[in-house]
C-alpha cells in the first residue's frame, strides 16, 4: 500500500500546505469514510492486542479521566523474549478498566500494519521528518489528556467514531523533548493555553495537522473514538550543534585549554576573547562543504527505516512481494456506509448507493443487512453466516457500489 501527502491533503494540495498551514497554524480536512479505512480497524485493534508479547506497560498505556492508570493496577508480571521480567498486560484487567471508561493508548504502532505504515512513510517522504504513530482509543464523555501541546507536529487521523478537539490560541515557542519542557505543570498550561481559537469535530476520514507547541484537548463525541495521531519530528537546529562536534573534534583550536581564571580582570578578558574565536571558527565550520554535505545527508536521511523483508525473494524463489496471489489469511472489508440497509421495492430488494441503486435477491438483501450491521467482515465469516449466498461476488458487489473497502 502507498500513499503520498497529496492523498492524506486532498483536495487541498501539498505546495498550499507548506505555503499556508506548515509551522504555522492549524489544518482541518474533511474526508469520507474510507480515506483512512485501511489504517485501522477494530478487528485489527483485538488482533494487535491479542499479540501479547510485543505489549508492556509502557507500549499499552490506560488513562482515566486525565489520570494515567499504574502499569502494576493491569498488567501482570511476565518474561521478555530476552528473558527479563517485564509488566505485561492482561486482557481481563484491560477489560476491566475499559468497563469503567479508561483510555487505552496504543504506543510506536506504526509499523504493525501496512495503511498505518503507509501514512506514516507519506510523511517521511515529504521531508517533514521521522513519522512515529500512536493510537488513541477513547469513549463518550470520558477525557483521556487536559489542555497540553506536543514537541512535535501532530497529524491525526479519524478512523472511528467522532472527537471533539478544542484548538485554543496559545502556542508554546518550538518545544523539544527535554525536561526543561516536559516538567511544566498543568498549572501553566491552563494559563498559556490562551483563549478557545476554535472546536473541531473529527469524523472517520477526517485529518487534523497541529505544528508543534500548539495547545488542544479532545473528548470523544461518540460511543467508541479511535484516532491515529503521528507524531512527525523534524530535524532541529540542535541537530547541527551535534555534527559540529564531531567536526570540531578534528579541529586544535577546540582541544586547546581555555585559558585559566585567577579572578582578575585579565583572565576575564582572556576567557571572553577565546570564546569569541571559538565562536567565529565554528561559523566557518558551518561553511565548509564537508559539514554541509553531512548536514544535507542528515536533513534528507532523517526518517525511520521499517519494513523491506522479502525473504523468499532475497533467496530467488519466489517473485517480489506485490506480484504473488496475495495473502493466505482472507482479507476484511470495512463498513463505510453507516445506516444503509436494503429495502423492499415491491417484489424486488434494492440496496441504495452513491451509485444509484443495487438490486438484490431475497438471499443476498439478508446477508448484506447482516453484514452492513457489523463494522468489518471477512468472507469466511459472511459465508458460514449465510451459506446460501455467494459471498465472495457479494463483497465485490459492495465493494464496487462504495458500501465496503479493504481493511
Amino acid at each position: 500500500m502507498t500513499l503520498t501527502l497529496a492523498d492524506l491533503l486532498a483536495p487541498l494540495t501539498p505546495e498550499q500546505f507548506f505555503a499556508e498551514y506548515h509551522d504555522r497554524k492549524p489544518l482541518h480536512l474533511s474526508g469520507t469514510p474510507a480515506k483512512f479505512a485501511a489504517a485501522l480497524s477494530w478487528r485489527q485493534i483485538n488482533r494487535l492486542l491479542d499479540m501479547t508479547h510485543i505489549w508492556s506497560g509502557q507500549s499499552l498505556q490506560l488513562v482515566m479521566d486525565g489520570t494515567p492508570v499504574p502499569p502494576e493496577q493491569y498488567c501482570g508480571r511476565a518474561t521478555s523474549r530476552d528473558n527479563q521480567p517485564v509488566p505485561q498486560p492482561e486482557a481481563a484487567r484491560v477489560r476491566d478498566w475499559v468497563r469503567r471508561g479508561a483510555s487505552l493508548v496504543l504506543n510506536d504502532v506504526d509499523s504493525l500494519t501496512p495503511g498505518m505504515a503507509a501514512i506514516s512513510h507519506a510523511l517521511e517522504a515529504a521531508g517533514l521528518g521521522k513519522a512515529q504513530a500512536n493510537v488513541y482509543i477513547s469513549w463518550q464523555s470520558h477525557k483521556a489528556f487536559p489542555a497540553h501541546y506536543d514537541t512535535h507536529d501532530v497529524w491525526a487521523v479519524q478512523v472511528e467514531g467522532e472527537k471533539a478537539w478544542n484548538l485554543w490560541e496559545g502556542r508554546a515557542e518550538w518545544p523539544i523533548a527535554h525536561p526543561v519542557f516536559r516538567s511544566l505543570g498543568q498549572a501553566h498550561h491552563e494559563t498559556a493555553k490562551g483563549r478557545l481559537r476554535e472546536r473541531v469535530l473529527m469524523r472517520p476520514g477526517d485529518l487534523l495537522y497541529l505544528p508543534r507547541g500548539w495547545y488542544h484537548d479532545a473528548l470523544a463525541e461518540a460511543p467508541a473514538s479511535v484516532h491515529i495521531a503521528y507524531g512527525a519530528h523534524a530535524p532541529l537546529g540542535m541537530d547541527l550543534l551535534n555534527i559540529l562536534l564531531e567536526r570540531a573534534l578534528y579541529d586544535v583550536e577546540f582541544r586547546k585549554p581555555l585559558p585559566r581564571q585567577d579572578g582578575s580582570a585579565a583572565a576575564r578578558f582572556a576567557l571572553t576573547s577565546r570564546a569569541g574565536q571559538l565562536g567565529a571558527r565554528l561559523a566557518e565550520l558551518c561553511r565548509e562543504p564537508k559539514v554541509m554535505e553531512v548536514l544535507e545527508k542528515f536533513v534528507a536521511d532523517y526518517r525511520f527505516h521499517r519494513g523491506g523483508n522479502d525473504l523468499l525473494a532475497a533467496r530467488g524463489l519466489a517473485p517480489p512481494a506485490g506480484a504473488t496471489a496475495g495473502d493466505a489469511e482472507a482479507p476484511a472489508f470495512r463498513v463505510v456506509a453507516a445506516g444503509a440497509k436494503p429495502v423492499r421495492r415491491g417484489a424486488d430488494w434494492v440496496l441504495k448507493t452513491g451509485q444509484g441503486l443495487l438490486p438484490l435477491s431475497p438471499p443476498e438483501a439478508e446477508a448484506a443487512g447482516w453484514l452492513l450491521a457489523r463494522p468489518d467482515v471477512a468472507e469466511p465469516g459472511l459465508r458460514a453466516a449465510h451459506p446460501g449466498v455467494d459471498a465472495a461476488a457479494l463483497l465485490a458487489r459492495l465493494s464496487d457500489a462504495g458500501l465496503l473497502v479493504a481493511a
